[in-house]
């Protein structure tokens, strides 16, 4: 009689074993189905955040392509105004007013070499070796005076060719 029961038994638990094997494999399925999918979650979530900073840098170019052409339409009012006030004005008038910026850029210019060559001479007198003479020369502010100063006439022309 024991060995009947130890076989029922036996074969009830070796069932419940089989019956529960799917509930396991289910589990420990979901578990990984739910991490998949947490993985995939904090991924969309970075691919948000960089479409919404790119927008935004989108913005601010189309917000400074604004502002930019709102400077070069200011600057060309300015220059046709300052045209038609010398143009009413007429005679000498207009002849000293086109006179200036040729006369400032030669006078910048002029100033600019005199003062590098008599720098450099000084420095080439006292010692200092070329490089450093040259560096002390090459300052960003000169630098920028003079570009700045050319930039304004080839930039003028070249607005001027293209209608701007």
């Amino acid at each position: 009689m024991f060995e009947i029961l130890s076989g029922g038994i036996f074969g009830s638990l070796l069932g419940g074993i089989f019956r529960l094997a799917p509930e396991v494999i289910k589990f420990f399925d979901k578990k990984d189905e739910r991490a998949h999918e947490l993985l995939m979650f904090g991924q969309q979530c970075q691919l948000e955040t960089l479409r919404g900073q790119q927008k935004l840098a989108e913005i601010g170019a189309q917000r400074e392509a604004t502002v930019d052409a709102g400077v070069m339409n200011a600057f060309n009012s300015a220059i046709e105004q300052q045209t038609e006030m010398v143009k009413a004005a007429g005679g000498w008038v207009a002849s000293l007013s086109a006179s200036v910026r040729p006369v400032v850029t030669y006078w910048i210019l002029l100033l600019w070499s005199f003062a590098h060559i008599w720098f450099a001479w000084t420095a080439w007198v006292a010692g200092a070796p070329p490089e450093t003479v040259f560096k002390l020369i090459m300052s960003a502010d000169f630098c920028a005076l003079v570009s700045g100063t050319l930039n304004y006439w080839f930039l003028d022309r070249t607005l001027a060719k293209r209608g701007l």
